[in-house]
């Protein structure tokens, strides 16, 4: 069955880079869409960026895309995100998400367009 695992977090001071990975299995790659969201202490868990699997169609949440990327490796089915310019703000627990519908821009940001989800991976960002 689908797996998304999810690595490359850690402490990092203010101003630092990190990229997180998830690496998916069981996924039928093909019209995927995948995404990362987070939730940081007190809040909800908001939506971070997705990516369409095939064609490449991105989008960001309006709070992380100066200093966040997201991309992906088919080759090793793979989805990074690569945050830059880290902010104390951005500390949270970062998932990975997918699904196998196709890319859509009214539905990525919402946490229930994706049934599979990755463990979580803890981004901490000192000051």
């Amino acid at each position: 069955q689908v797996q998304l695992v999810e690595s490359g977090g850690g402490l990092v001071q203010a101003g630092g880079s990190l990229r997180l990975s998830c690496a998916a299995s069981g996924l039928a790659f093909s019209g995927s869409t995948m995404a990362w969201f987070r939730q940081a202490p007190g809040k909800e868990r908001e939506f971070v960026a997705a990516i369409s699997w095939s064609g490449g169609r991105t989008s960001y949440a309006d709070s992380v895309k100066v200093h966040f990327a997201i991309f992906r490796d088919n080759a090793k089915n793979t989805v990074y995100l690569q945050i830059n310019s880290l902010k104390p703000e951005d500390t949270a627990v970062y998932y990975c998400a997918a699904t196998s519908k196709f890319y859509n821009d009214a539905y990525v940001q919402t946490s229930a367009y994706f049934p599979y989800w990755g463990q979580g991976t803890q981004v901490t960002v000192s000051s």
